[in-house]
C-alpha cells in the first residue's frame, strides 16, 4: 500500500471577480500560489452576505490551520500556500507539530488592515 499520495499537475482557478489562482504539484508537494493579501481575504472571508455565527462562550473550536495541517500529513502531502509568490505558510511537513507560518504572513496580515 501506498504511504502517500503522488500528483504531477497544473492547475489554474478563476476566483469571481476574476483572479487566478494558481495550483501546481509535483510529487508530495503542491504550492497553492494566491496574487495578493486582499485576494487571500476574500477566500478565507466566507461567502458573501453569510451572518457571522455568535462565538460560544466556553466551546473550544479546532485551529483551522492545525486541521489543514493534520489533514495533509495524514494524506502524505507538503501544502505551501503563497501569496505574490512568498510563502506564507507550509502546511503538512512531518517533523513539525504545526504548520510553519513565515514573518511574510505576518506583515502581509498586518498589512492588509491598512488597505
Amino acid at each position: 500500500m501506498a504511504s502517500g499520495l503522488d500528483i504531477e499537475a497544473s492547475l489554474v482557478l478563476t476566483w469571481p471577480g476574476g483572479h487566478e489562482l494558481q495550483l501546481a504539484a509535483a510529487g508530495s508537494y503542491l504550492i497553492l500560489n494566491v496574487p495578493s493579501q486582499q485576494v487571500l481575504d476574500l477566500i478565507t472571508a466566507g461567502p458573501p452576505g453569510a451572518p457571522r455565527a455568535a462565538k460560544p462562550a466556553k466551546a473550544p473550536r479546532p485551529d483551522p490551520l492545525q486541521v489543514v495541517h493534520e489533514l495533509a500529513r495524514a494524506l502524505g502531502l507538503v501544502l505551501d500556500l503563497r501569496v505574490g509568490g512568498k510563502t506564507y505558510v507550509v502546511f503538512g511537513l512531518p517533523d513539525r507539530r504545526s504548520p510553519k507560518i513565515t514573518l511574510s504572513a505576518v506583515l502581509g496580515k498586518i498589512g492588509s488592515f491598512f488597505s
